[in-house]
């Protein structure tokens, strides 16, 4: 049989193996063959091609995932909430952070109910319930749940306050409590007792405020037993335990054991008093000397004695009426020996010895 393979005008771009006139059976595979070879290279060219295409977009790309780390390396922070502009390095921190502001908590405490927007803060959370502090400091060897807690403390022993109100100059240690200090500025305070309608800039501090009214003081001292609504009141307490008064007046040398009380001293100095009663006119150096004081005014004894029923409006008086029921004399003459329960009986006794003198170098 004879195989024939018309040529057309339009073929004229085959290669070589296809113009063929005439061949026989075995020549009709040997073209077979042949084209198949041909295949095969033109699949292995075509491989070879893709290849190289891939390597070429795999270098484009790493080249680009270079630049973006790169990017990414100079822009410290580049995911920014558009909502309040936090920024943030991990783009996993700006979704967690978006949930903030959408108000979802999906990790909830199994004993308290508080909610979280991410586990880790679920974890650390939990370390309260069971007491577990596993971060403790290497100077002080105080402990706390949390990483960061530790980490901020450790800025209490550098001494550093990196961060300054630019409205005025007022230093911290945090950038919390620096962005809490700007709301005071602005006249903020968001956080308001339903007691008494008192209001405050942190959320802490209406915490404390409301032990106030339920009378819960969780804060004791481990030397004498006196009890604190705040764990700040404590620590100022325990100062004056170890007898340091490390604050101290440049005009006259008073010292004192907190950097308040040398702030209030320092307006004698100045002559200030800036807290004025509204319905005598009579003016003080502190705000708590005025409510004291405006309780003269209404009449109002809130302070009883348990064991008498006796109501003074000072509780310095309460404290003074209790020592005739202890029978304690704390005022003691040192000339006679002669002891006073009140300070105003010992000054009248102590006349009696300066007048004695007096009238004895009359005598003389």
């Amino acid at each position: 049989m004879v195989f024939v393979k018309v040529e057309s005008e339009e073929d004229t771009s085959e290669p070589e193996t296809w113009r063929i006139k005439q061949e026989e059976q075995g020549g009709l595979m040997k073209v077979k063959e042949e084209r198949q070879d041909l295949n095969e290279v033109e699949e292995t060219h075509q491989d070879q091609k893709d290849a190289e295409e891939q390597s070429v977009s795999f270098s484009k790309t790493v080249k680009s995932c270079s630049q973006s780390n790169s990017e990414i390396t100079e822009v410290e922070r580049p995911f920014s909430c558009c909502q309040c502009g936090s920024t943030f390095k991990q783009k996993r921190s700006l979704m967690y952070h978006t949930l903030n502001h959408a108000g979802i908590k999906p990790f909830s405490c199994s004993e308290c109910g508080k909610g979280f927007t991410q586990k880790k803060q679920l974890n650390d959370h939990v370390r309260i319930h069971s007491s577990e502090k596993p971060f403790g400091c290497s100077q002080c060897g105080s402990a706390f749940t949390r990483k960061a807690s530790l980490k901020n403390h450790m800025i209490i022993h550098n001494g550093k306050k990196p961060f300054s109100c630019s409205q005025c100059g007022n230093t911290f240690k945090q950038k919390r409590s620096l962005m809490y200090h700007t709301l005071v500025h602005a006249g903020i305070k968001p956080f308001t007792c339903s007691e008494c309608g008192k209001s405050f800039t942190q959320k802490k501090q209406l915490t404390e405020h409301v032990r106030i009214h339920a009378s819960e003081k969780p804060f004791t001292c481990s030397q004498c037993g006196s009890t604190f609504t705040r764990r700040a009141s404590l620590n100022n307490h325990m100062i004056i335990h170890s007898g340091e008064k490390p604050f101290s007046c440049s005009q006259c040398g008073n010292t004192f054991t907190r950097k308040g009380s040398l702030k209030n001293h320092m307006l004698i100095h100045n002559g200030i008093k800036p807290f004025v009663c509204s319905q005598c006119g009579k003016s003080f150096i502190q705000k708590g000397h005025l409510k004291v004081h405006l309780i003269t005014h209404s009449s109002e004894k809130p302070f009883s004695c348990s064991q008498c029923g006796n109501a003074f409006s000072r509780k310095e008086c309460l404290k003074i009426h209790m020592l005739v029921h202890t029978g304690k004399k704390p005022f003691t003459c040192s000339q006679c020996g002669i002891s006073f329960t009140y300070k105003q009986g010992f000054n009248s006794h102590m006349r009696i010895h300066t007048e004695a003198k007096s009238s004895v170098s009359e005598e003389l």
